[in-house]
């Protein structure tokens, strides 16, 4: 039952590294075709452990991608769309393999880069990779909103270093030359860099060459048809720990992650590693002298409570097994906890004891196993966690106040209309009906897409964002879909609700509301080679989108369920000029990159923890473990609790309609 959410940025062809200083690059039109006798055609092969590709994409592609962002070392470099040639990519998501061709074009349309560091001015080369390029939105190629940079690390025929700002070290660079008077690197040089100064350098013969830097000197490759591997980067490579023994599966783990867990050395966040490890390492070395799968995961169990980030989590069969044991027992009552304090039943199952003792929706619980409710929802520990916000804490500790294992008793006292105090001994039944009645997803049906909407008493256009984690493109286009029809019916406003989104992958679909960028979160990530955390690529923003879209009154709904990528979706909307934000709790707080801590460890468990942050220009965090506030913070009060309407979306119509 633990959920785990991965919030990641889109990282196919568009993840970057710092800039160094590079080679000029220039066009290539007007330039004699060469007699080439080189490389015509790549195949290859590939697989992968990180299954986002299989999560976020469904137009699969491989491409020819140029590389001059990465020689000119500029990370805002776009990559020119006549540059690119597409090649077929076939995934076999069962295996996690995929295999690709692709056919060099004779007269490649890339930007020709003079990289022999000599004083001389000579036509250069142009350089590509091959690597992993799927789309994302419109046409099949890197234009419009779907752009792309020149500096690819992921899937690509190049290994970058992601502790060196994603510089090429190994791999396969595919390079065409005009003619055969021009020179490239035939190593990296004493700095271990390539395309800078101290580079040693290679005639090349006219036309196509593949350069294999994995050879020194440099191999330069002229056959017809050239085989390559796409490489999967060992930093977003899940780190597989599943042969292990339980002990060295755990201290192998704890290493990785005291070094690199995204909020060390923020208070409240980090734990005490020390304490930490002397306190699990006996629990794990005990479950494997047992060789019991349970007591392990209950050693990691603990492990993870230590954390107040909800990124941090377990899965498994095991888990499922326990949160059974503990939370399958209910009276068939929901309660939830207003603002004043009190504590109200809110549900109540039909059959269920709760109703055979009398109680009913809207009575007030005032004591619990003979504690007043207030204080008996502090022992609570939910099991849904960790969490990130404490709002998010005491939410979920009111779901699981009533319930326990099958079998167990509870005793309550509530109040009604009809009585100023009645106590009753419960026997817990084996019931999840209660249990989810008040979940934070509690209402959300299995939506056919991710994205729905509809106009709302012919003024009001609605659209609720379900998901960022499912096809990509379809979200994008299914948004701007409505965006579309909107403006047509020329509603009054229009309302985004994302307050059931558990996130997936940021799409910045603001930029269709706004005509400027919008700054976000700078990532950063822990390095090895300094020690501290660094920024991974430029920071973050929203690009305004070609197409624009206007409305006179817009109003983004919020809450706690809101988290990760839909929190950076949300921030993006928050900064729209005339936008308002409301609901009745700030997004979940819940905000962290998580790709690179994927853990697969013995007994059929996985473990994440997230590894990469966001940082504002004053170095504090971004979102994590506050979200994104409401302008108009709604009551939890009687009223909204008991009401059978959606009041939060009611308020909004409101707003837009004035009425």
């Amino acid at each position: 039952m633990k959920k785990i959410i991965i919030s990641i940025i889109l990282i196919s062809v568009v993840i970057m590294s710092c800039s160094v200083t590079g080679s000029k690059a220039t066009p290539t039109s007007g330039l004699d075709i060469p007699q080439n006798t080189g490389p015509a055609r790549i195949t290859g092969e590939f697989s992968y452990t990180n299954d986002i590709i299989e999560v976020y994409y469904v137009e699969q592609a491989v491409a020819l991608l140029d590389m001059t962002g990465f020689i000119m070392r500029d990370q805002e470099w776009e990559l020119p769309v006549d540059s690119q040639v597409l090649g077929y990519l076939d995934l076999d998501e069962d295996s996690n393999t995929g295999t690709f061709s692709l056919s060099l074009p004779v007269f490649p349309e890339g930007e020709l880069n003079d990289v022999d560091q000599d004083a001389a001015t000579e036509k250069g080369v142009q350089v590509f990779v091959v690597g992993y390029n799927p789309n994302l939105t419109g046409g099949p190629f890197s234009e419009g909103d779907d752009r792309s940079r020149g500096w690819p690390s992921y899937l690509t025929s190049v290994v970058t270093d992601s502790e060196n700002d994603d510089e090429v070290i190994g791999g396969m660079l595919v390079v065409w030359s005009p003619d055969d008077k021009q020179s490239f690197p035939s190593g990296f040089g004493d700095d271990g860099l390539l395309f800078t100064t101290d580079d040693p350098v290679m005639d090349l013969g006219a036309g196509y060459s593949i350069i294999n830097l994995d050879e020194s000197p440099f191999e330069v490759i002229r056959d017809t048809e050239i085989k390559m591997t796409l490489h999967e980067p060992v930093d977003i490579a899940v780190k597989d720990f599943s042969s292990l023994s339980y002990t060295k599966a755990f201290d192998q783990m704890f290493e990785i992650v005291r070094k690199e867990y995204a909020f060390n050395g923020v208070k409240g966040k980090q734990p005490d590693w020390d304490t930490l490890y002397d306190q699990v390492a006996p629990l794990v070395k005990d479950a494997e002298k047992q060789q019991d799968d349970v007591a392990f995961y209950m050693a990691l169990q603990e492990f993870v409570n230590a954390f107040k980030d909800g990124h941090v989590g377990l899965s498994g069969d095991t888990g499922q097994m326990l949160f059974y044991q503990q939370a399958v027992g209910g009276i068939g009552a929901a309660v939830r906890e207003l603002d004043d304090g009190r504590v109200l039943v809110v549900y109540i199952l039909e059959g269920s004891p709760a109703e055979q003792a009398g109680m009913q929706v809207g009575d007030e619980i005032t004591e619990v196993n003979g504690k007043p409710a207030s204080a008996a929802l502090e022992d609570v520990k939910p099991l849904f966690g960790p969490y990130s916000t404490d709002f998010g804490y005491r939410y979920d500790q009111a779901i699981f106040l009533l319930r326990g294992p099958s079998g167990t008793s509870i005793t309550l006292t509530y109040k009604n209309g009809a009585n100023a105090g009645k106590t009753v001994t419960l026997t817990r039944i084996e019931e999840y009906d209660s249990l989810f009645a008040t979940y934070i997803y509690s209402g959300l049906d299995t939506p056919v897409l991710p994205v729905e909407s509809e106009v709302i008493n012919g003024t009001v256009g609605y659209i609720k964002i379900n998901s960022n984690y499912d096809d990509l493109s379809l979200i994008i286009r299914l948004f701007e879909r409505a965006l579309q029809k909107f403006e047509e019916f020329e509603v009054a406003g229009i309302i985004i609700d994302l307050r059931q989104n558990s996130g997936g992958a940021p799409l910045g679909l603001a930029g269709f509301l706004y005509d400027e960028e919008i700054p976000m979160g700078q990532l950063e990530y822990y390095s090895d080679t300094t020690g501290k955390f660094e920024p991974d690529g430029p920071r973050e923003k929203v690009i305004p989108n070609e197409e624009q879209y206007s409305f006179n009154t817009m109003v983004l709904l919020v809450g706690n369920a809101c988290f990760s990528a839909c929190e950076i979706e949300a921030y993006g909307f928050s900064q729209v000029p005339g936008m308002t934000v409301m609901g009745q709790f700030p997004t979940g707080g819940v905000e962290a990159e998580v790709a690179r801590g994927q853990f697969e460890l013995p007994g059929g468990i996985s473990l994440q923890i997230p590894t990469g942050r966001f940082t504002l220009e004053d170095g504090s965090i971004f979102l994590e473990g506050v979200g994104v506030v409401p302008d108009i913070l709604l009551p939890v009060d009687e009223a909204s609790v008991l009401s059978e309407e959606d009041v939060v979306l009611q308020e909004a119509i409101s707003v837009i309609t004035g009425e």
